[in-house]
């Protein structure tokens, strides 16, 4: 029971205050200072309500905390009354200046919103300044009445309790539908339009509360003070707070009280003893925030191997005994009508044209596939039909109606829900609370910021449902970001599925998947034709034919073939287009990479290494070698560690023991970078380019003396000659794969690790990458992991197999390809 209460964060906040209280009694210290700490908690609180749950930095909240000094004051001083009068009109105050400024602050963000509230708050000041007849201007607004709490320990107490009912309706806010909604806005805002969420208002809901909540800590502290200041607003004084949640901690719901206590302490003692006292603590606050960016209690719960993030409880609602089989309950449709129609679509960024006249037609209760070769188009067709892009000319209906011109929100709520090519999740909330998310959006109590949402029965029950339809239920309570890339993909079906649209826009859903996953996924896609109109894309050329209904092609922004699976299969242009050979057989003219003579030296050793994610573990005592000179293929099911071990290896995450050795160095504990300049370059799932750079400037990002030249690079993709001024974040899922591998070449490496080099592309391209692939063992040994272990047996001299984190098989490569009762045994490989 005790350790239960102490899970409350408001309970530990008075505990705590109360024991500071005690010892300033016991210890002759001024009770006003644990008072002026019980207020700076609170208007940190506010402040970290913008900073670590919606993601918003505000570099001027104290103009809510300054004018709320004034609002009080002036009240008092005017007006009459009591402290609760002027406490509450500070309040209303701080809600409608919430509400006005951030309808204008909120239209800009980044930089440009944290300078906007700063100028703010300094406007403010100017203003309050100037203005001496109604705010006494330098002099300030001093004797203000506390007829209520006359002495210094009464107002205490009541501040105390104030702040800690303040602190508990604020963790009750967070753990609201509205709460963790705009904690999803701040891990992903397009991920949460596409979703149906209009998030300027969930910010705005959050920046109005943070006003509120810095506005009752600026109230306080007018009479604390008995008087309100014009120093409150001086951008001098604006960082305050902001300083004091950083220094306790910004990913932790407590860190501004922690923060407040070292803050103010430690001012009182410097400033008792230095004139220049700043001159000092800046130095500490630099050296701290360097040993421990996440504050006070990060440097506490990393000593006791606590959770990192701290901001809402981590538990999720409790498993249900047995799982209600997902069953989609979207509208029933007529099946003669079409749900989509466009007409006469165009698109174009500069000369790239990426949509030429598309007219088309999708109709319910069907799997309309819609492929090409990667650079085709497709994934802009999608974005133009949720509103991602608008279309340069012609027209979309939806079940009827015109929304060529509606917004991504409108367009979700009419009943369109879709999936992403990269996938896009919110890499901060469990899968549970991912997949709960989305299905809260079109709940009736998704704006309430009192309910507890684990507590909407209904939603949770759903949620382990939409799970196990992917096969996640076991991995509900994981962090997204910590999940395989296979079972993120996973989960991003379900967050599509949890809209329940009439219409599934599904971008490549069964990329990145294990066999045995694509076959439980293939399934699910294919029943949900019978109640959806879908619209896939995707590229594994057989099972689209084996799944669809309908098949149209897209091939340089144009339409070439419409029509059943059959009679597209045998189009001689669409096997030229998007297989890339005229072999109608549907495999890509490939010339395998033959396999090494024999190995050299030992180059990369993993002795015993257990690795994982949070104090879980998710490497057991892993043991693997790559010799030089030699491809080894490492392989499993989605879920086992095959990227854990690609990131062990790369430092990306540490090691909890073992040993990694690479060309006789111990690498165990080292910075990434370090094991980067040591010969080791990666090629990562989801390919990882810098968006807003170039091809060009990726490429040159990388390069150091000794790599490959740029002309080394084009010569293996020439494509990336003709887009090296463009920017990565238009490139198509194989460009970007193009990239990847050459921006790998511009280091010296030894070893290079691929991870799903194959994942989302085309067979034409496939031929091309794999082409690449051969051709970077003349420069250095690889390591590579890929789920189609059919593509990479071949060319692989040695293989690893992978089961629950640990190496379950190893031998020739060439003896697990022969073996296909093996493959299915450790790969879940369906033949």
């Amino acid at each position: 029971m005790m350790r239960r209460l102490f899970r409350e964060p408001a309970l530990v906040l008075f505990i705590v205050l109360t024991a500071v209280s005690l010892f300033a009694l016991a210890a002759g210290i001024q009770i006003t200072r644990v008072t002026e700490i019980a207020v700076y908690t609170l208007y940190g609180a506010g402040v970290n309500l913008l900073i670590a749950y919606t993601g918003l930095v505000p570099f001027g909240a104290s103009v809510f905390f300054g004018l709320a000094t004034y609002a009080a004051a002036i009240t008092s001083l005017r007006v009459g009354g009591t402290e609760f009068l002027g406490i509450a009109v500070a309040f209303g105050c701080s809600s409608l200046l919430g509400i006005a400024l951030g309808a204008v602050v909120l239209r800009r963000r980044g930089l440009y919103f944290s300078l906007l509230t700063l100028a703010c708050s300094q406007l403010a000041f100017e203003i309050v300044y100037k203005a001496t007849d109604i705010t006494g201007g330098e002099n300030g607004l001093q004797n203000v009445p506390r007829p209520v709490f006359a002495s210094p320990l009464s107002f205490h107490a009541f501040t105390v309790l104030s702040v800690t009912g303040a602190m508990f309706l604020l963790w009750r806010i967070v753990h609201s539908p509205f709460g963790r909604t705009i904690q999803a806005i701040r891990d992903n805002e397009q991920r949460a339009t596409c979703l149906g969420y209009n998030t300027y208002w969930y910010k705005l809901g959050a920046f109005t509360f943070a006003a509120v909540f810095i506005g009752f800590a600026g109230a306080l502290l007018t009479y604390l003070l008995q008087g309100a200041y014009a120093n409150n607003l001086e951008w001098r004084q604006a960082g305050d707070a902001l300083l004091m949640t950083v220094l306790g901690g910004v990913h932790h719901f407590l860190g501004p009280l922690w923060g407040s206590i070292t803050f103010i302490l430690l001012t009182d003692q410097l400033s008792a003893l230095l004139e220049q006292w700043w001159l000092v603590f800046a130095p500490i606050i630099i050296v701290f925030v360097l040993i421990s960016p996440e504050g006070l209690y990060g440097l506490v719960q990393r000593g006791f191997g606590g959770e990192r993030w701290t901001l809402v409880r981590r538990s999720i609602p409790a498993r249900p005994a047995q799982i209600v089989p997902f069953k989609s309950s979207a509208p029933a449709l007529d099946p003669t009508v079409p749900i989509l129609s466009v007409k006469g679509l165009n698109k174009a960024f500069g000369s790239l044209v990426t949509a030429r006249d598309i007219t088309l037609e999708v109709k319910p209760y069907q799997l309309h596939s819609f492929i090409g070769p990667n650079g085709a188009g497709k994934t802009t067709f999608f974005n133009m039909l949720t509103g991602l892009l608008p279309p340069d000319s012609g027209s979309i209906h939806f079940a009827g109606r015109d929304i060529t011109r509606l917004s991504t929100t409108e367009r979700i709520h009419a009943g369109i829900s879709r999936s992403f090519q990269i996938i896009s999740l919110f890499s901060n909330l469990t899968a549970f609370e991912t997949v709960r998310v989305a299905l809260q959006a079109r709940h009736g109590l998704r704006t309430r910021f009192l309910r507890d949402a684990y507590g909407l029965t209904d939603l949770n029950d759903r949620t382990w449902s939409l799970l196990a339809a992917v096969g996640l239920e076991d991995q509900a309570a994981e962090l997204t970001a910590n999940l395989g890339h296979g079972a993120q993909r996973l989960l991003d079906i379900a967050v599509a599925l949890a809209a329940d649209g009439r219409l599934l826009l599904l971008d490549e859903p069964l990329a990145g998947l294990a066999d045995a996953d694509r076959e439980v996924v293939g399934r699910l896609i294919r029943s949900l034709a019978s109640s959806h109109a879908v619209l896939l894309i995707e590229h594994d050329i057989d099972r689209v034919l084996a799944l669809s209904d309908r098949v149209t092609v897209l091939h340089g922004g144009r339409l070439i073939a419409d029509d059943a699976p059959r009679d597209v299969a045998a189009d001689p242009a669409v096997v030229v287009a998007y297989l890339g050979t005229s072999d109608a057989s549907g495999r890509p003219g490939v010339r395998v990479p033959a396999r090494a003579g024999s190995a050299g030296e030992e180059l990369l050793v993993l002795k015993d290494v257990s690795a994982g994610y949070e104090g879980s573990t998710v490497l057991n005592k892993l043991n693997l070698t790559v010799r030089r000179g030699e491809v080894v293929a490492l392989l499993g099911r989605n879920g086992v560690g095959k990227t854990t071990a690609l990131r062990a290896i790369t430092g990306v995450i540490g090691t909890q023991s073992g040993r990694i050795s690479f060309a006789g160095r111990d690498l165990t504990g080292l910075e990434p970078h370090a094991i980067n300049l040591a010969g080791i370059a990666m090629v990562p799932e989801g390919r990882r380019l810098f968006s807003n750079l170039s091809v060009l400037e990726n490429l040159e990002l990388a390069r150091r003396p000794g790599g490959a030249p740029l002309e080394e690079a084009y010569a293996w993709f020439p494509k990336l000659r003709q887009l090296q001024r463009s920017r990565a974040e238009t490139l198509s899922g194989g460009e970007r794969q193009m990239v990847a591998i050459a921006r790998a070449l511009m280091a010296p490496s030894d070893l290079i690790l691929l991870d799903e080099p194959f994942e989302g592309l085309a067979p034409a391209i496939v031929s091309e990458v794999m082409e690449a692939v051969g051709r970077l063992r003349e420069r250095a040994a690889i390591l590579i992991v890929e789920h189609k272990a059919d593509l990479i047996l071949p060319m692989a001299d040695r293989a690893y197999a992978m089961v629950s984190g640990a190496i379950a098989w190893t031998g020739d490569a060439a003896d697990l390809a022969e073996d296909t009762a093996l493959q299915s045994k450790l790969l879940g490989v369906v033949h």
